[in-house]
């Protein structure tokens, strides 16, 4: 049930960009991908898990780094980063042990991740939005 609440999530949040037209604006999707990669830092706090804190905050940096690279350089990368957390959240449990972790979180932030990368990815190659910034 998570995980379709995650997809579900997902698609109502892009058409809804799409059609308020949020998306059109290249910071939309890194800033979506920042947002998902620091919940886990969010849930270590909550764990109390000092461990689980600093493996946390290594993650959400490399996919904070992803979506500013992204941003910058091509929103095919931001895509990535958005699918690849959705890849990591269906594994995460076996790479850092965090009690903070809601049961169900995994299968839907895996969901709304991979959907959200994939969407982004379709707006992407409809021509919908440019993945690269304008040339000064």
């Amino acid at each position: 049930m998570a995980a379709i609440i995650g997809v579900c999530l997902a698609l109502a949040v892009g058409v809804f960009a799409t059609v308020v037209r949020l998306d059109r604006d290249r910071a939309f999707y890194p800033t979506v991908t920042i947002v998902v990669a620091t919940y886990y830092v969010l849930f270590a706090i909550l764990g109390g898990s000092r461990d689980a804190l600093l493996m946390e905050l290594g993650g959400a940096a490399l996919f904070v780094v992803a979506a500013v690279l992204g941003f910058r350089r091509s929103l095919w990368i931001t895509a990535a980063a958005l699918a690849g957390h959705g890849l990591f959240d269906f594994v995460h449990a076996r790479a850092i042990a965090d009690p903070g972790v809601p049961a169900w979180w995994p299968a839907f932030c895996g969901a709304y991740d991979v959907v959200a990368g994939a969407y982004l990815a379709w707006r992407l190659r409809s021509g919908a939005i440019p993945a690269s910034p304008p040339q000064a």
